[in-house]
């Protein structure tokens, strides 16, 4: 790692293991981050000329060990759920610890990398790379993984995370980026106004796990092809953008239109995994800027493979090989938006 810029790097805190967090300040494209060791994750996003944080997080480590554990994270090795933790790879079952009301695994498991501490391998005043290499039987998981995830602000208002991966055996992987953004720096994003470029989705049962098939999201409160509010609509549910990764193509747009701030999303993946924050829950005083963090605070947008897909033989393959790299680009593009302007893209 360069020692040009060591100056961005500082003390964080330690965790409970003795382990020490360090956060990592980027400048770039009208944008100031702060990203953590811990889970890679994204603490804090600024744009120029706004007053408000555009992302849920927190000053001390103890949020990001309870009701923020995955907030703006990087998690995985497989993001989203897998039914009972139980899968099958080349006719070889393995299971993953559960823990997800009991039943499920969730983001990879009790220590998944959302929960790891990540090294820092290089790093500019705009981006930073991060390793975290994971052993072969971690959380059950199959392979040894040696992640990478490269975190960059670029000159048109972006917020790139190119993530890639290898792996020594057959494996599950699926690596998502997992803010909570608001950008109105309001007390809900019930008031923002969401596009999603999907024609399908994926009905989910009583715990979360999707039932097999995609459903159209015509006709149904999922449709979001033309941009409307959020208001009180709960989504947890992944949106099907295609069936084998694409180059990297924008495939949603959040905006608030009274703060004047628009967001779009782009990536490679073949699903958007949306989740309106309605489990939130964190004390005043506790956030950034001395905030809380009630139900629908925020709102997640994670590109990703679609959850259970090892269950499920017509959803796109999430297994990772030996001699084929992961390989991931999602692009949170931001602006400012006029008064007059129309919100969408």
């Amino acid at each position: 790692m360069q020692d040009t810029f060591q100056d961005q790097i500082d003390y964080f805190a330690t965790l409970p293991t003795g382990e020490d967090v360090h956060q990592v300040r980027l400048v770039g494209g009208g944008l100031a981050a702060t990203v953590l060791t811990y889970g890679a994750s994204l603490q804090d996003l600024r744009l120029d000329g706004v007053a408000h944080p555009l992302v849920l997080g927190a000053p001390t480590i103890e949020p990001y060990l309870g009701p923020l554990c995955h907030a703006g994270a990087l998690v995985g090795r497989f993001a989203n759920r897998i039914d009972k933790g139980a899968f099958a790879i080349d006719g070889v079952l393995y299971q993953v610890p559960v823990n997800f009301r009991g039943r499920h695994a969730l983001h990879g498991g009790a220590n998944g990398t959302s929960l790891c501490l990540w090294t820092i391998i290089e790093l500019g005043r705009s981006w930073v790379e991060m390793q975290l290499i994971l052993p072969d039987g971690h959380m059950g998981f199959p392979g040894e993984i040696d992640i990478r995830a490269k975190i960059s602000l670029a000159a048109d208002g972006a917020l790139a995370f190119d993530l890639s991966a290898t792996t020594t055996k057959a494996t599950l992987c699926s690596i998502a980026h997992h803010s909570y953004f608001n950008l109105g720096g309001t007390d809900t994003i019930n008031n923002h106004l969401l596009e999603v470029q999907a024609d399908g989705y994926l009905p989910i049962d009583d715990d979360l796990i999707p039932l097999g098939q995609v459903d159209t999201v015509a006709g149904h409160a999922y449709d979001f092809r033309v941009a409307k509010l959020l208001a009180d609509t709960f989504i947890d549910h992944n949106f099907c953008l295609s069936e084998s990764k694409q180059p990297c193509r924008v495939v949603a747009c959040l905006s608030d239109p009274t703060a004047g701030v628009m967001m779009e999303v782009a990536t490679n993946e073949v699903g958007l995994q949306i989740y309106t924050g309605d489990g939130l829950d964190l004390p005043k005083g506790q956030g950034l800027d001395g905030r809380g963090y009630g139900a629908r605070a925020g709102i997640a947008l994670e590109t990703q493979a679609w959850p259970d897909a090892p269950n499920q033989p017509d959803f796109p393959s999430a297994v990772l090989r030996p001699d084929t790299p992961y390989a991931h680009t999602a692009v949170y593009r931001f602006s400012r938006l006029n008064a007059a302007e129309d919100p969408t893209p």
